[in-house]
């Protein structure tokens, strides 16, 4: 899952004062490992969909927004509050499809792509490859997801919780921190954690020793036995005009995120059948 599509989500715009629909719909806001505050993002999160209930022309208050960066709170909360929208983690998407209907809708478009790479990072000249790390420490916040590390971006070639000794965290500067001072043999990074690692001046120089192929971004799933086509296409297009609206261009701009794409389900095909295969 990427953290700025995530940021973006627990910052959008003010709050409409006007009155409330009744019944809103819940959307599950899933954001395994992160360090933002549930309670200021869930707060966001609403005002946010104050700006898709006018990009996309529903009664205001039409939506209400449930966060949470742990798995099993969120399995819990898509179990429980059954939502039509939700934004999940490709690793979430992934376990939680069949068993919610869930099809992908958008994803965030981040410096011309909706792609990532994971890296396994460590000191540079301490090891030379992935196997040398049998038995070592690996830190890193997407080791919330054990099973999205193993099946997906290691394709299903290495078992993170029997090939490592996991360290998780809920902040990549602190992992990497601890990685500098070697406290931890390795860290895990998404694309943009990793594009960040020039403005921390670490004291020992890194290196990747693990670059994952090719990862789509996930972002808003809908369940598509609860909701109807033209639904999905509404909410679809009220995201994919978040960027363009006056004043979601300003955050989008802030956050690095150029726009909301719809999505090619094709891209996550391969993802399924990795998935399936770990199975």
């Amino acid at each position: 899952m990427m953290r700025k599509f995530y940021l973006i989500i627990a910052g959008l715009l003010i709050s409409l004062a006007v009155r409330a629909a009744p019944n809103p719909e819940i959307i599950v806001v899933c954001y395994p490992g992160g360090s933002v505050n549930a309670k200021d993002a869930s707060e966001a999160m609403n005002s946010m969909l104050r700006v898709v209930e006018r990009v996309g022309q529903w009664q205001a208050n039409s939506f209400n927004s449930l966060f949470t960066t742990k798995s099993d709170e969120c399995r819990k909360q898509m179990a429980g509050k059954k939502p039509k929208f939700a934004i999940n983690s490709l690793g979430l998407y992934l376990e939680l499809r069949n068993q919610h209907n869930l099809v992908p809708l958008v994803q965030p478009r981040i410096k011309g792509r909706t792609s990532e790479r994971y890296r396994v990072m460590v000191r540079k000249g301490k090891y030379k490859s992935l196997d040398e790390l049998k038995g070592k420490t690996l830190g890193g916040t997407a080791l919330e997801e054990p099973l999205f590390i193993g099946r997906i971006v290691f394709a299903g070639k290495y078992d993170p919780a029997g090939f490592f000794v996991l360290k998780p965290s809920n902040q990549a500067i602190r992992a990497l921190r601890s990685l500098d001072k070697g406290e931890l043999d390795a860290v895990i990074l998404n694309e943009q954690q990793f594009a960040g690692l020039g403005s921390l001046h670490l004291g020992t120089p890194l290196e990747a020793v693990f670059t994952s192929e090719e990862i789509p971004l996930m972002g808003v799933v809908a369940n598509s036995a609860t909701t109807t086509a033209e639904e999905r296409a509404r909410f679809s297009k009220a995201l994919e005009g978040m960027c363009a609206d006056a004043e979601g261009k300003k955050l989008c701009d802030v956050f690095g995120v150029e726009s909301f794409a719809s999505v090619d389900t094709a891209v996550f095909e391969p993802m399924v059948k990795l998935w399936i295969e770990g199975e």
